[in-house]
């Protein structure tokens, strides 16, 4: 009795174990939003790292993380490192394309919780004196996050953050620009 009990346990793991390895090997999270300003000043907040504080969603969620600057200000080869709460783990960013006032492309490079290579990349598209910016990130899904995106919307998790930091690069530019207009 107890044989066929746990042979149709195993059919079923095993089927189970398929049916994650057969989910996408890569993933991809898009957000866009209208930022209020020029793209120019919009591409700022994005190629010079040390004003990612200012409207990162993560840089919020552990204002007591270890972080570290490496390379020029801005530009390729300007590189950010954190060390956090688990919130945020620990990672490395790195500018790796430039292109103003249009693309900033990045290698991330995650350490904790889990290890993993993505690349991230904001575009910029002029539109009367609003920015387009779209948000992406892409990478691989290996077998753990297959499954872990069985039980967690990762699009919905991610893009929940891609939106907020948005909103507040929004902020940020549109607070930068009365200040401007006042000096």
């Amino acid at each position: 009795m107890v044989w066929p009990i746990l042979g149709v346990i195993g059919v079923i793991i095993v089927f189970f174990l398929i049916f994650v390895a057969m989910r996408p090997s890569e993933f991809k999270v898009v957000r866009s939003a209208n930022i209020g300003g020029p793209s120019d000043v919009v591409f700022a907040q994005v190629n010079d790292l040390h004003k990612w504080e200012a409207w990162s969603p993560w840089a919020k969620m552990d204002p007591a993380a270890k972080t570290n600057y490496e390379g020029p200000p801005a530009g390729v080869g300007a590189a950010f490192a954190w060390a956090g709460n688990a919130k945020i783990g620990e990672g490395r960013m790195t500018i790796i394309e430039s292109r103003r006032p249009e693309l900033v492309r990045f290698r991330l490079d995650f350490f904790k919780p889990f290890k993993g290579t993505n690349t991230a990349e904001f575009t910029f598209k002029p539109e009367g004196e609003k920015t387009l910016v779209t948000w992406s990130m892409e990478g691989k899904s290996n077998f753990i996050t297959k499954l872990f995106g069985l039980f967690v919307n990762c699009d919905k998790m991610i893009g929940c953050q891609f939106e907020k930091g948005l909103a507040d690069m929004d902020a940020v530019v549109r607070n930068e620009s009365k200040e401007a207009a006042v000096a």
